[in-house]
């Protein structure tokens, strides 16, 4: 299932830095702005302890985690939406992200210029917002006109319903709100989606903070956990310095040293990928044998026939049953066998809906 989320924020924000944490694709990061110049795209495998706990009880030959697009976006300044800066650029690559991480600079350091003279994370996020609200603005402004003409004739009622819902789109964005907050019913986002609005999307923020805020935080977090409390967002504090240090250690030993000194449990990047998953609603599903141990990435609610066309769209089309383990008794049991001994595997047809840790076998006929 592919999956894209977009880094951005302004220049010299952490963005590189933590791009290249969380991707084995080394971005350049340097202390000047748009060193960032075409968009790095690098493939983040998503960290999930239960592969570990199957991997120890099934033994397969290998074992295959899940993956995430990351793409490291050129920085954006004011202007972006006139083509200012790289501002075009910025703004088709961030268009074909599924979600948005926005990095947000809560640190002072007088050696890492910041692009407007001053840290503030309310207006460097008001920036990137304004921007890709004119943005939107503009492409709501370029339908509204291809669409009035058959509304005012009365004929097309259809064209009249997403002309209404166009306007209250309109005046949300003239506010200067973000599409996602936009008042309309969830089935009324339908009339935008063929403009992919870059408002629309989810966003998470990410705050950048020196080593001694990341576990208690700083006057620059509050500020932006309060600019941004009626969006209902996530917010996550992290170091990208200390996850550029912990990129550098060599094994899980080490990393796990280095966290408990700093008093944490996980890292910063750990935690920013599953909240990636939350933001998108979704989870995992399992498939076990000798030879793999794999994780599958779903939407939560799909249903098995959907499910099994993640791995290969041949499943979908010649979906007969699925055999489904629940992870928490194939831990208990210790083996698929064990399971269907003790009745814990079922057999589930086009209906069922997939659970997250679900570890299923698909019967199917092409």
């Amino acid at each position: 299932m592919a999956l894209k989320c977009g880094i951005v924020g302004l220049p010299n924000v952490g963005k590189s830095t933590l791009f290249n944490c969380l991707s084995n694709a080394k971005a350049q990061a340097a202390n000047f702005p748009f060193c960032t110049i075409e968009p790095n795209v690098g493939v983040i495998t998503v960290p999930d302890e239960r592969l570990n706990i199957l991997e120890k009880l099934v033994k397969p030959q290998k074992v295959m985690p899940t993956t995430i697009e990351i793409v490291d976006i050129a920085g954006l300044v004011k202007g972006a939406s006139r083509g200012e800066g790289l501002g075009n650029q910025f703004l088709s690559n961030i268009r074909e992200c599924d979600a948005i991480i926005h990095v947000v600079r809560c640190f002072e350091d007088p050696n890492v210029v910041h692009v407007d003279g001053s840290v503030n994370p309310v207006r460097d996020k008001e920036t990137i917002d304004t921007e890709l609200q004119l943005k939107d603005l503009e492409s709501v402004e370029k339908k509204i006109s291809r669409v009035e003409k058959m509304a005012k004739a009365g004929t097309d009622k259809e064209a009249k319903k997403a002309l209404e819902v166009l306007l209250v789109f309109k005046s949300h964005l003239e506010q200067g709100k973000s599409a996602r907050s936009t008042p309309v019913n969830s089935e009324d986002f339908r009339f935008v989606e063929d403009i992919f609005l870059l408002t629309a999307k989810p966003v998470l923020y990410v705050c950048n903070v020196d080593e001694g805020s990341v576990t208690k935080g700083n006057k620059y977090v509050e500020m932006l956990k309060e600019s941004v409390k009626d969006e209902k967002a996530e917010v996550l504090v992290i170091a990208a310095a200390i996850e550029a240090e912990i990129a550098q250690l060599e094994s899980y030993e080490d990393r796990i040293a280095f966290l408990s000194d700093l008093g944490l449990s996980e890292s910063g990047v750990s935690q920013l990928i599953k909240a990636a998953y939350r933001l998108l609603n979704l989870q995992t599903y399992f498939t076990a044998g000798e030879k793999e141990v794999r994780a599958w990435t779903i939407t939560k609610g799909m249903l098995a026939p959907q499910a099994a066309g993640v791995i290969h769209t041949d499943f979908e089309k010649g979906f007969i049953k699925a055999e489904v383990i629940r992870y928490d008794d194939f831990v208990k049991f210790g083996s698929e066998s064990a399971c269907r001994d003790a009745g814990k595997l079922s057999i589930e047809g086009k209906e069922y809906t997939v659970s997250d840790g679900d570890i299923m076998h698909f019967r199917f006929n092409v």
